[in-house]
This record gives C-alpha cells, structure tokens and sequence, in this order.
C-alpha cells in the first residue's frame, strides 16, 4: 500500500514535482482540503539502522526486513567486530556508497534517507554535505538528514550555504532536509522559515515531534501545522514527559500521531515515515538483537494503524 520504486521517486525529484505545495488534510482553517480520492500522500515507513547501533550493520538489515518493512534510513555508526564503524563515512567514495546501497537492497530494503552527520554551519559543511549529495545519489537515496546544533544555530551562514546547496542537490536527484534539533532550530516553524528563504526545492523540512518536545517542551501539533506545506519527510519518534522526560517509540508517548500526520495526510507526495526511536520508556534498551526486531514490528505495526485510520477518515 505505502511502496514506490526507487527510479520514480528519483523521478518526482528531478522533475521538481516534490516542491509543489500542494493543499493538505486538516481542521485548521489555514489548511483546505483538497480532492482525496486520487491524493493519498504515499507514506514510506523506513526503519532506521539506529536503533540497531550496538549491533553490526547487516544485522540490523535483517532485523528491520524480519520486522515488516520494506525501507529503510542508515543511521550513523554500527558496532563491528567491537568498534564503532561508520555506516559511510564523511569522505567515502561514490563506489562505496553505491555498495551499501547494494548490500541495502541485497537485504530486501529500499533506503530512502542518510544522516549528513554535520551542522549546516560547521566549517567543512559545504564539502561535506557536497560529498554526501554525491553519495546519496550513488546509493540510490532520495534524502540527506541534517539539523542544527542544540544550543542554536547561524541562520545567516545556513541560508547562505543552503542556497549554494540547493541546486547540486537537485543536479544529483537528491533532496537536503533539515529537521528540529532544539536551539533556534527547534521547531518546524523555525526550520520551515529558513527554507522560504532559501526558496529552493532541493532543501525542505523534515519533521521530528520528538525533538520538539523533548528540546523545547512544546506541543509539537500546533507548530506542524506552521510548516506542513515545506514537510517533505518524518523523524519517527514519541516523548514523555511523565514520569520521566524521556524519548521513545511511537506508542509509547504522549504525541498524537493521528494529528501529528494528519496535515500531510493527502498531499500526492511520497513522504518518508523514518523510525528514529523504536525503544519503550523507563526500561533498559534490549541488549539482544530479537528483542530490538519485536519493537521495531511493535512500532510499524502503530504507525501502519494510524495511516490506514486517516485513509478511512478521509
């Protein structure tokens, strides 16, 4: 119900057809309601590779495939032979990205996102994140994840180089998204406004609820609903804050994600649903790989739930 090949994603990014704002589902009255028989957004639930960061790379493949998806986002690091070893490095070459993405798809996963793994206004950025699109677009992937440091970030130095960015990213098929990440970037509002700046379709939003709550302690429905129409992609993950300020996996929080996705319910797009936090709150993260495949099924069971009741709601 929620797959798309790789080569019309890839498609849809070239041709531009993701940076068209089109309306969205919603009870808001900034938010009209468009045509939904044929506007069902596509959304691509992607397992991250991070919550299998303590075990090797292809382990967690294999877990996150067991678990029911068919997609899936590369986190940053993955433990191998008992050290930390990047998924791909800063600097590797397009003929090793292009190898993970074949071990990706060996494994039965499409992979839709990759971590940048450096702030927009840190002084090798603009290399780094040029590597990174070219990496991107060996291995396949449609999106590179950045965000801003905690304490703030310079807005000046991001339009800046976001704007140089832009048209390579979309020269190579690829999309730029940033998320929250507490600071002056904290909020989808926030990040979405330094995107109308930028005013270039190859860097949009992605949206992280938990990181709006757990950064800025703000309730993260009204503020999506400032930036939907720049949304392109979700960092999957719920938050407590009771009876302990604590992130988890969706389910197992406090945020609604009926209406945390309910205003890009019906956009015609492919939106990437990336599970960043599968774990339950207040006990130890698992320590066995099966026990860490079970939450994965527990959290794309949830989230399946909640696109299949927006589609009846609709």
């Amino acid at each position: 119900m929620y797959h798309e090949t790789n080569s019309t994603r890839r498609s849809f990014i070239r041709t531009g057809a993701l940076a068209l704002a089109l309306p969205a589902l919603g009870r808001d009255a900034s938010i009209t309601r468009p045509s939904r028989e044929r506007n069902y957004t596509r959304f691509q639930l992607a397992c991250m590779t991070l919550p299998y960061g303590t075990f090797p790379f292809a382990r967690a493949l294999t877990g996150i495939k067991s678990a029911g998806f068919n997609y899936v986002a590369w986190g940053t690091t993955h433990l191998e032979g008992g050290a930390k070893v990047p998924v791909l490095a800063k600097d590797a070459t397009v003929a090793q990205a292009k190898a993970v993405g074949v071990q990706t798809r060996d494994a039965g996963l499409e992979p839709l996102m990759m971590f940048s793994t450096v702030y927009p206004e840190h002084a090798d950025a603009l290399k780094i994140l040029k590597q990174r699109i070219l990496q991107a677009e060996a291995a396949g992937i449609g999106q590179v994840l950045t965000f801003g440091h905690t304490k703030g970030g310079k807005r000046k130095t991001w339009i800046e180089r976001f704007k140089q960015l832009g048209p390579i990213a979309r020269d190579h098929g690829v999309m730029i998204v940033v998320k929250q990440h507490g600071g002056s970037t904290g909020t989808g509002e926030a990040c979405a406004e330094i995107v109308r700046e930028v005013n270039d379709p190859g860097i949009m939003v992605n949206y992280d609820a938990g990181n709006v709550m757990d950064y800025l302690d703000l309730d993260p429905i009204p503020d999506i609903r400032k930036c939907w129409k720049e949304v392109r992609s979700f960092c999957i993950k719920d938050h407590r804050n009771w009876p302990k300020d604590q992130d988890c996996g969706p389910g197992f929080g406090e945020i609604d994600h009926y209406r945390l996705l309910e205003p890009v319910a019906f956009t015609g797009r492919n939106m990437p649903l990336c599970f960043e936090n599968i774990f339950q709150p207040l006990v130890k993260r698992p320590t066995d790989a099966g026990d860490v495949d079970a939450l994965a099924r527990h959290a794309r069971a949830y989230v399946e739930a909640i696109v299949k009741g927006l589609r009846v709601q609709g």
